[in-house]
């Protein structure tokens, strides 16, 4: 730490570091936006020669950012396939699980996909009806699973295919194709669930942002400096990586009216999207001063940060939990009670801090001019209660029904072709029951008839098994996706038809509050 010379002497004025101004605006943003907004400059429209020397050559933020994943099973079904394009249009990465990739890109139609969806995407290669076939890593980092899985069945009489396809409704004589129900819908499951349960109860709860152990260089070059100099201080800063966690460590110094040290991630292209989780938590070791953790829901250079003040231990490893809603809005050290609340389904930067001031002007209690360090073992999100559904499972109206007495004059038409085809749904719903007593947070969806009616229609959300009817495949995309955000979508079991009185899109997730948990 710094002597009490220096804290009670103001340091004499030193050369203000122009190299490393330039070099802290090119890391974080185009230097060329930056220019145009300050207010002495604002008239330029060319990037200034003088500064031409200074920059490094990338400029851009990395985009490969850790996103949400979701593991999405029969991806190259009827239905499965809109989930996909769902998940890639609202910024989720895709895990898709095929047996045939050359098939499955063409109808994902994977090449005319953007360059980003692309990089979203991943297809994995397995079948779930033989478990030594399924890829080791295939539950890697993932968040959820939407299983959209059914064993094949189609009229039986090709001329009537399309028609079936489209209409939902009509009676064609079925036929099985490839797989048994008990194959796909039973022992699949089973057999995905033996990879799924282990991996979703050691990541319940959490989600990793930032693992420096083992040591990973791609994490340290999402990170930057952001200190005084920016306002002419002279303190330095930067994050080393150790051998099983990283360092923000330098020098903070108060000569030139400075006095802080950050580091910040550029960016995040696309913004991070935690609005299943309640915080941010930090693994760390500190050195006995009074820290912020800002983070940011807005792409803005200079804008609102929501900020959190914590104190370390000097030596000693902390588990720190922010929760977002003890977040404080702040724009340059002055707290903003006029800000709107922390958005956390954007979450675009992430920034460590330790400064002279608190905020308002007060000072931190805990500030020693001199050198500091930080230790980072892990930055995540992380989930105490409320949990979001982690399993949604795509089965059909009609699961229970098979072997009533009402089963023979039953309105659906699969209620009574059941035995017929390989008894589909008692399959379904032995399936279903596996994923009950998995322990993952699950919800189950039992569509009507499906058709290609047009989507956005109200839905009429039911339980009991009693519902008859036809809904758009695109509806029943659209609620898998949606459910993912829902905490009152876990540990339930539904049935959904479209219909007059239904519930409109907007107001799904409170048509789910209304029903009962299974």
């Amino acid at each position: 730490m710094a002597s009490p010379t220096e804290q009670d002497n103001p340091p004499s004025p030193q050369a203000w570091d122009l190299g490393r101004f330039t070099q802290t605006l090119a890391f974080f943003i185009d230097p060329r936006s930056f220019i145009e907004t300050l207010p002495l400059v604002g008239s330029l429209s060319q990037w200034p020669a003088w500064l031409t020397p200074f920059l490094p050559p990338e400029l851009q933020p990395i985009s490969n950012t850790p996103q949400s994943t979701v593991l999405v099973l029969g991806a190259t079904g009827n239905l499965g396939r809109r989930v996909v394009a769902l998940l890639l249009a609202q910024q989720y990465r895709v895990k898709a699980l095929v047996r045939n990739p050359a098939r499955a890109n063409d109808i994902l139609g994977t090449s005319t996909l953007s360059p980003a969806q692309q990089a979203q995407l991943t297809l994995m290669v397995g079948d779930v009806t033989q478990a030594e076939s399924l890829p080791a890593d295939l539950l890697t980092d993932v968040d959820a699973v939407i299983s959209c899985l059914g064993a094949i069945v189609r009229p039986a009489n090709p001329e009537n295919r399309e028609a079936k396809y489209t209409e939902g409704t009509t009676y064609y004589e079925p036929a099985l194709i490839e797989a048994t129900p008990e194959q796909v819908e039973y022992q699949g499951i089973q057999n995905l669930l033996n990879l799924a349960q282990p991996h979703f109860q050691a990541t319940s709860g959490q989600r990793i942002i930032f693992d420096f152990c083992p040591p990973n260089e791609a994490n340290a070059q999402l990170w930057g400096a952001l200190d005084d100099v920016v306002m002419g201080g002279v303190s330095q800063s930067g994050l080393r990586i150790l051998t099983t966690s990283a360092l923000f460590t330098g020098v903070v110094s108060t000569a030139n009216s400075g006095g802080f040290v950050s580091i910040r991630t550029k960016n995040f292209q696309p913004p991070l999207d935690l609005s299943r989780f309640e915080g941010i938590q930090l693994r760390l070791k500190g050195d006995g001063q009074r820290y912020k953790f800002f983070i940011r829901s807005s792409p803005a250079w200079d804008g609102v940060g929501y900020a959190f003040s914590f104190d370390t231990v000097a030596d000693q490893w902390q588990t720190l939990k922010i929760p977002f809603e003890q977040l404080t809005p702040v724009f340059r050290a002055k707290r903003n009670p006029a800000a709107p609340p922390f958005e956390p389904t954007t979450v675009y930067s992430l920034q460590l801090m330790l400064s002279k001031f608190e905020y308002d002007g007060g000072l931190n209690p805990h500030f020693q001019p001199g050198p500091f360090a930080l230790e980072l073992e892990t930055i995540s999100a992380y989930l105490d209660h409320h949990p979001l559904p982690r399993w949604i499972m795509v089965s059909s109206a009609g699961a229970t029904r098979p072997g009533t007495p009402e089963a023979a004059t039953d309105p659906r038409p699969i209620v009574r072709l059941s035995e017929q085809l390989g008894g589909i749904l008692t399959w379904k719903f032995r399936g279903e029951e596996l994923i009950r007593q998995s322990g993952i947070p699950y919800t189950i969806i039992r569509p009507t008839a499906l058709t290609e009616a047009t989507g956005q229609q109200p839905l009429i959300m039911s339980q009991g098994d009693t519902l008859a009817g036809k809904v758009s495949r695109q509806d029943v995309a659209q609620l898998c996706v949606q459910a993912l955000k829902w905490p009152a979508a876990v540990q339930k079991t539904l049935e959904i038809a479209a219909g007059d009185g239904g519930i409109v899109p907007q107001d799904w997730g409170r048509g789910l509050e209304l029903l009962k948990a299974d």
